[in-house]
C-alpha cells in the first residue's frame, strides 16, 4: 500500500517517506493530517482488517472408507474430552468395551499427540496407568518416554523412581534416561544435581549427546551459574577430540546468557563468532540482537541486515520493531510495521495487538488504540487483563477518566480481575487531576477487592498529597510504604522533602529519608509517577507482562529412537520452553510467558 507508507518497502524507510506519502483512493482515509515535522497521522478504516489468511476455512478431509472417518471421528472426540477434563485415564478406561484392551495405534496416536502438544502430565498419566494394565506391553522405550516427560515437568523425585525400576529390571543407563534425570533436576531448580549427572555422563558414561548439552547449559544459565555454563561451552568449543561442535542453539543460550547478565559486547562478540565458525545465522539470531537495542533506529538496523540476509521475519521480528517505535513514540511507523506484519501473512498473537496498543496508549491516542482493540476481537484475538490495563491507560494519558473508569468496568464484565496494574493506572490518572478524594477512594476499591499495594501505589498517593502540599499525610503514606516492607524510592524522598517547608518538618524529612544532604529533584507538577502507574505499567500482565506467545521455530536435533509410531527423540522437543526473560522490559529470542522459566529459542 502506498497509503501511510505502508507497503513492500522496508519499515527501515517509514520516517523519511511518510513525509512524502501518497494517499492511495482504493482505501478509505479520514482525518489526515501533516503536521510541520513533516509526521503524518492517518486514522484508516481500511487498517488493521482482516486478511484471508485471517479468515478461518474449514478443511476438507478425506478419509479411506466410512470405517476410516467413523474411527478417526471417534480419536478426535476422546481427545477433545481428554483436553476437556485435563486428565487422560478416566476417559480412556470408558472407551474400553468390556474385558478388551485398547487399540494399541490408539494408544500411540493420543501419546504422540499430547506429546507434541507439549501435555507432559497427560503424557505421564497415561504411561503410569498403562504401567498397571496386564493388556499392554511395557517397554523400555515406554520407560524412556515416561523418564522424559517427568523430566520435562521437573519431577525430579519420580524420574528418580522410575530410574531405580529400570536398575532392577536390567536396563543399562541411556543417553536418553541420564538426559531426561539431568532435565528433571534442572526444571526442579535442583541445579547442583544437574551439573553432577552430566559430570558423571562426561567420566562415566554414557557420552553427552549434543542435546544433553543444550539442556545442561539451559539449566546453568537457569539458575545464574554463568561461569559453570561459560566454561562447559568453552570446553565444548575448543575440544578437539569431540565428534561434536556446539549448534545453533548452544550459541544462541551463550548469547541469551550474555544478553541476561548485562554483558551485550561479549553477546555481540559471540555473533560474530558464529559467521566464523560456520554456524548458519537465523532469524532467532537476529532476534536476539534487536532484543538488545533500545533505540528504533539500532533495532531496524538489525531488521535490515536480517532481511539481507534473506531470512523472513517472524512475528518476534516484527513485534520487536513495533515496540522499538512505540518507546520511541512513533506511532505511524509502529502501526505501518504492524500492518506490513499482515500483509506478508503473519499471524499476529494477542501480545502483538497489546504492543501496538501500548505504542498508542503512551501518547494517548484513543481513537487509534481503540481502532487496535476492535481488530483483535474481529480477528478473534480475545482482549487479556494486559489489553484492557493498556486500554485504561490510554484514556489516562488523554485525561479522559469517565471513559478509563468504563474500561475498568469492563474487565470485570468479561470475567476478568483486575490487579495492582489496573488500579495503579486509575490512580495516576485522578492523581494527575490533583483529586486526592477519588484517589483515596480507588485505593479502597482495591483493598476490599483484596489486591495488596505496592511501592508504586504508595508513591502515587504521595505524589497527590503532594500536589496539594500537604506534608502532614505525605508522612504518614511514606511511613506507610516503610511498614509495608517496601523501601521508598527516589521520587517518594523527593516528594517528601519538597513539601518540608518549615525546619522541623524539614528535619523530619531528612531523618525519613535517612539522608540530610539528599539533594532534591523536584519534578514538574505534571511530570507521571514512572513504573507501575506509568507507560512501563502496560508491560505488566499480573506483574509481568511478557510480550509474545506461540511463536516458535522448530530445530531439530539428530538421533531419535523409534519404537511403535512414536519417538522417544533424543533431542531437546523444542517444548514449550523458548528462551524466557526475567525483565519484561526486555525482548528475549523466542517466547515470552507469565513463569520466570529460561527455554529454548524459537
Amino acid at each position: 500500500m502506498e497509503a501511510a507508507a505502508i507497503g513492500s518497502q522496508s519499515p527501515l524507510s517509514f520516517p523519511s517517506s511518510l513525509c512524502k506519502a501518497k494517499v492511495s483512493s482504493g482505501l478509505s482515509i479520514c482525518n489526515v493530517k501533516i503536521k510541520s515535522n513533516c509526521r503524518l497521522e492517518v486514522v484508516c478504516r481500511g487498517m488493521l482488517a482482516t486478511r484471508k489468511f485471517m479468515q478461518r476455512k474449514k478443511k476438507e478431509e478425506v478419509f479411506k472408507d466410512a470405517a476410516d472417518e467413523a474411527e478417526q471421528k471417534n480419536w478426535r472426540r476422546m481427545m477433545r474430552e481428554i483436553e476437556e477434563a485435563g486428565s487422560a485415564v478416566s476417559i480412556l478406561k470408558t472407551e474400553r468395551s468390556g474385558k478388551e484392551p485398547l487399540p494399541r495405534d490408539v494408544i500411540l496416536g493420543t501419546l504422540v499427540r499430547f506429546k507434541q502438544l507439549k501435555k507432559w502430565n497427560i503424557v505421564s498419566e497415561i504411561l503410569e496407568w498403562l504401567r498397571t494394565q496386564h493388556w499392554w506391553d511395557f517397554t523400555e522405550m515406554d520407560f524412556l518416554m515416561l523418564v522424559t516427560a517427568y523430566g520435562k515437568l521437573g519431577d525430579f523425585s519420580r524420574a528418580e523412581r522410575v530410574l531405580k525400576y529400570m536398575n532392577k529390571k536390567g536396563y543399562q543407563p541411556s543417553v536418553i534416561s541420564q538426559t531426561g534425570l539431568m532435565e528433571a533436576y534442572g526444571r526442579g531448580k535442583q541445579y547442583r544435581k544437574a551439573e553432577a549427572v552430566f559430570r558423571r555422563m562426561q567420566t562415566s558414561g554414557p557420552e553427552p549427546s549434543p542435546v544433553t548439552y543444550q539442556i545442561i547449559l539451559k539449566s546453568l544459565v537457569e539458575g545464574d551459574k554463568y561461569k559453570e555454563a561459560e566454561a562447559i561451552f568453552e570446553d565444548l568449543l575448543n575440544e578437539k577430540r569431540a565428534s561434536f561442535k556446539p549448534d545453533q542453539k548452544m550459541f544462541h543460550m551463550m548469547i541469551y546468557m550474555y544478553k541476561k547478565s548485562g554483558d551485550y559486547a561479549q553477546a555481540r562478540k559471540l555473533f560474530a563468532q558464529m559467521s566464523e565458525r560456520g554456524i548458519p545465522l537465523s532469524t532467532v539470531t537476529f532476534n536476539s540482537l534487536m532484543s538488545f537495542e533500545t533505540d528504533y533506529k539500532e533495532v531496524s538496523s538489525i531488521y535490515d541486515q536480517m532481511q539481507r540476509a534473506g531470512l523472513k521475519p517472524d512475528v518476534v521480528s516484527y513485534s520487536l520493531l513495533i515496540k522499538a517505535y512505540g518507546k520511541a513514540r512513533r506511532e505511524e511507523e509502529a502501526l505501518a510495521v504492524f500492518e506490513e506484519m499482515l500483509d506478508a501473512g503473519i499471524r499476529p498473537t494477542r501480545k502483538s495487538y497489546n504492543i501496538l496498543l501500548d505504542a498508542f496508549a503512551i501518547s494517548g491516542l484513543v481513537e487509534e488504540a481503540n481502532a487496535v482493540f476492535k481488530a483483535m476481537r474481529r480477528h478473534r484475538v480475545e482482549p487479556d487483563l494486559c489489553s484492557y490495563t493498556t486500554m485504561v491507560l490510554a484514556y489516562v494519558n488523554a485525561s479522559d477518566m469517565n471513559v478509563a473508569e468504563k474500561f475498568f468496568r469492563r474487565i470485570k464484565d468479561d470475567g476478568l480481575k483486575p490487579n495492582v496494574v489496573v488500579y495503579g493506572t486509575l490512580m495516576k490518572g485522578y492523581s494527575k487531576l490533583n483529586n486526592v478524594e477519588k484517589v483515596m477512594r480507588v485505593y479502597e476499591r482495591m483493598r476490599i477487592q483484596g489486591v495488596e499495594p505496592n511501592q508504586t501505589i504508595y508513591t502515587t498517593i504521595m505524589d497527590v498529597h503532594g500536589r496539594n502540599s500537604d506534608f502532614g499525610n505525605a508522612v504518614i503514606w511514606f511511613k506507610e510504604m516503610e511498614a509495608r516492607g517496601y523501601p521508598p524510592d527516589q521520587k517518594a524522598k523527593n516528594i517528601l522533602l519538597s513539601l518540608a517547608k518549615t525546619p522541623e518538618e524539614q528535619q523530619e524529612a531528612n531523618e525519613l529519608v535517612g539522608n540530610g544532604a539528599i539533594q532534591l529533584e523536584v519534578k514538574p507538577d505534571n511530570e507521571e509517577v514512572d513504573g507501575a502507574d506509568g507507560h512501563e505499567v502496560t508491560q505488566t500482565d499480573s506483574g509481568n507482562h511478557h510480550l509474545l506467545d506461540d511463536t516458535r521455530t522448530r530445530n531439530h536435533v539428530n538421533g531419535r529412537t523409534r519404537s511403535g509410531i512414536y519417538a522417544v527423540d533424543d533431542e531437546e522437543d523444542d517444548d514449550d520452553d523458548d528462551y524466557e526473560e526475567e525483565d519484561d522490559e526486555d525482548f528475549n529470542f523466542v517466547s515470552f510467558k507469565d513463569k520466570r522459566e529460561l527455554n529454548f529459542a524459537s
